[in-house]
């Protein structure tokens, strides 16, 4: 679900900014089935990091769904893992085979519409992923945020 954005610094709850640091774990790209969704764009982008056709990408990696076309998922000990999450290259940690590549879906996370809705919502989302980088590491500007939730939102 996309929210609306709020452009006035006023209905920002996180205008002082966000704590947030990746620390690949690999929650943001597991859990029950779902979509991670990509432009056509993106799909080229995606493709050439391959050295693939879109066609080509298409078919191998990804799915047509009724709202667009979605990585493919492959169901492992940890839920439903993004086709190109790698958990074996680094021990401990899981990491992007597409990082430079990845769609805007993976790019904006935690700061999608929903989860910045409220201080709620935020708490929510950490617990529910669970994410461990989420009020840890770096301080994100607002104006970063507002960048992110907002090309999520686009």
């Amino acid at each position: 679900m996309q929210m609306a954005s709020t452009s006035s610094g006023h209905d920002e709850w996180y205008r002082d900014g966000l704590q947030f640091e990746c620390t690949q774990c690999g929650n943001c790209c597991t859990g029950p089935p779902g979509a991670v969704w990509f432009t056509e764009e993106e799909a080229a982008e995606m493709a050439s990091h391959l050295g693939l056709s879109v066609s080509e990408f298409n078919s191998k990696w990804a799915r047509r769904l009724k709202d667009g076309w979605s990585l493919k998922e492959v169901q492992t000990v940890h839920g439903w893992d993004c086709v190109f999450l790698d958990r074996t290259s680094l021990p401990g940690k899981a990491i992007c085979s597409l990082y430079n590549a990845r769609p805007i879906q993976c790019r904006t996370w935690p700061f999608w519409p929903e989860n910045l809705e409220s201080q709620s919502a935020w708490e929510d989302a950490k617990k529910q992923t669970p994410c461990p980088g989420m009020g840890r590491g770096d301080l994100i500007p607002i104006e970063q945020i507002r960048i992110s939730r907002d090309t999520e939102n686009g």
